[in-house]
Formats: C-alpha cells, sequence, structure tokens
C-alpha cells in the first residue's frame, strides 16, 4: 500500500536569504507570476506550486537546523524545452542578463541536451530539451510508457 492515495507533487519551496531579491529574479528575469499570499511567495508552474520562504522561518516550520547556503544542495530543479533552439535561447537571454551559468548547453550523455544556471542564492536548474519526452497540452511532460529514457 502506498503512504500517498495519488502520486503527484504540489509544492517545491526554496528556502532563500533574500526573498524580495529572489523573487525579482524568478518575476522579472523567469518571467514567473507570483501568485501567494503577503509573507511567502508562490508561483503557480502549471499544476504545482514553486515556493520561496526565508530560509530560517522554513527550517523552524520543519522542524530541522538552518543548513550552511554555500555549496551544492544536491538538488537541481529543471524546465524541459521543446527544442534545442528553444534551450540555447533561454541560455542567450540568461547570459545577456548576467545569470551564472554554471555548465553550457551541450550534448548530453543521455542522447538530449542540456545545460545548467544557478539562481541569485545558488540553486540549480537545468533547461533541458530531450527528444525522448513529448508535451501534453498545458505543456507538461509525457513520459513514455513502457521505456526508461
Amino acid at each position: 500500500m502506498s503512504a500517498f492515495p495519488e502520486h503527484r507533487l504540489s509544492i517545491i519551496t526554496l528556502g532563500v536569504r533574500d526573498r524580495a531579491a529572489m523573487t525579482a529574479f524568478y518575476q522579472d528575469l523567469i518571467g514567473f507570476k507570483n501568485v501567494g499570499p503577503e509573507g511567502m511567495t508562490m508561483f503557480d508552474m502549471g499544476g504545482f506550486i514553486l515556493g520561496l520562504w526565508e530560509a530560517d522561518k522554513l527550517a523552524e516550520d520543519a522542524g530541522q537546523a538552518p543548513r550552511p547556503a554555500e555549496g551544492f544542495r544536491n538538488i537541481a530543479l529543471a524546465y524541459n524545452a521543446r527544442s534545442i533552439e528553444e534551450v540555447d535561447g533561454i541560455f542567450a537571454r540568461l547570459k545577456e542578463a548576467g545569470v551564472e551559468i554554471t555548465t553550457p548547453p551541450h550534448k548530453a550523455f543521455w542522447g538530449g541536451y542540456s545545460g545548467y544556471f544557478a539562481d541569485p542564492e545558488g540553486n540549480a536548474w537545468e533547461v533541458a530539451f530531450n527528444p525522448f519526452w513529448k508535451f501534453d497540452e498545458a505543456g507538461r511532460v509525457v513520459l513514455p510508457t513502457g521505456e526508461t529514457a
């Protein structure tokens, strides 16, 4: 028996040091729309929410000790593009805006094309084109059935 009655994701919350600056980055540069109540940033991601909340408050709410902000956080968020050209266009705009590109777009070992950038607080984002995946009308990834690619 599964602990969760439905297999889905509702919210990913990033604990941040400067919520106002991070909200501005995601809203003004990346283009996400903040739909959150006062005191928390929430971006509608087409079926789930990307939240931004102060790291100390998030750690307290979760009953955990805050962790150092430096270094890789062992998680990457990802945007799957519809083409190699879309990936390149996104990275061109990010580079022009002065965003840190941690891994430039390249042909990936798994048969696609991807690169990484970091938001102002070092959270890793992958932008990739996967030729094995399709999208539904809402832009959500539809995994191939019976395949692991």
